[in-house]
């Protein structure tokens, strides 16, 4: 099956930001600070989305400069409008062939990217070039293979009920190196040194039944592809089961979690 056909689809930032990027702004300050970076260091951002780690790199690390990239020129404008500071300088580019000199930057960082990108040891291997020596190359990931997404593990138990082929479309299924070991192989065959792993939790809190359905109809991220392109009588079938199915609170919101791993290493 082809990237296209897994729904892969990360054009539309406004889309993205209601089905992932606000709850990516929960953790981003969590991973920043565990990494304990120093003030006044030049940083290059790997998969910057809608500038979640963005605004918070400029804001908790007091960056010397920001550099941030992402594959889609979508992204890349949205960033630019949600993070209109002249520190960061937001660009196109490649995690694969990054454009920057051999050792030019202090911290190299990635947030809920390394999994997509389709050459990880290529696009590691490139972090590191980057950073200098002392420097520090910081990454996470969600913890598909742990069920660490409950609102999105919630969405595809319902699916996968309903249609078993959706299996081949779970994050888990496709991204089982999301682990603690996984992540710190992956780093280590990298050349990264001084490899730790720690767990990254915030909560996700959904006003109510709608607030958590509607993203899942915008089509940006594997899930809402997945829903987006199914029959409508489909559509409200899965509709309806997660409705029955959700947990609520008292005042009908829906309270679940997100777990991350995130490797931090040394630049020697």
């Amino acid at each position: 099956m082809t990237e296209t056909a897994r729904h892969d689809a990360w054009q539309a930032g406004d889309s993205y930001d209601l089905y992932m990027g606000r709850w990516s702004r929960q953790i981003a300050p969590r991973f920043l600070d565990w990494l304990e970076t120093p003030r006044d260091r030049d940083w290059l951002e790997i998969g910057c989305g809608t500038g979640a780690l963005s605004a918070t790199i400029l804001a908790q690390g007091q960056p010397s400069s920001l550099v941030a990239i992402d594959p889609s020129a979508d992204f890349v404008a949205k960033a630019r409008a949600n993070v209109p500071d002249r520190c960061v300088s937001f660009q196109v580019g490649d995690a694969q062939a990054l454009t920057q000199e051999t050792a030019s930057r202090d911290v190299v960082a990635s947030a809920l990217t390394l999994n997509f990108v389709p050459d990880r040891d290529r696009a590691l291997s490139e972090m590191k070039r980057v950073a200098r020596i002392g420097g520090i190359v910081g990454f996470y990931v969600w913890d598909y293979p742990g069920r660490g997404v409950e609102f999105m593990q919630a969405f595809w138990d319902a699916a996968t009920t309903l249609d078993p082929k959706a299996l081949d479309l779970t994050e888990d299924k496709r991204f089982p190196f999301c682990t603690p070991d996984g992540l710190t192989a992956l780093a280590t065959r990298a050349g990264l040194a001084s490899v730790t792993c720690a767990p990254i939790e915030a909560p996700t809190v959904f006003r109510d039944f709608e607030d958590y359905w509607h993203p899942f109809t915008l089509g940006a991220g594997p899930a809402p592809g997945y829903c987006r392109n199914l029959e409508p009588a489909a559509r409200q079938r899965l509709k309806e089961k997660l409705h029955d199915s959700l947990p609520r609170r008292a005042d009908g919101a829906i309270a679940l979690t997100t777990r991350a791993w995130a490797i931090k290493a040394r630049i020697v």
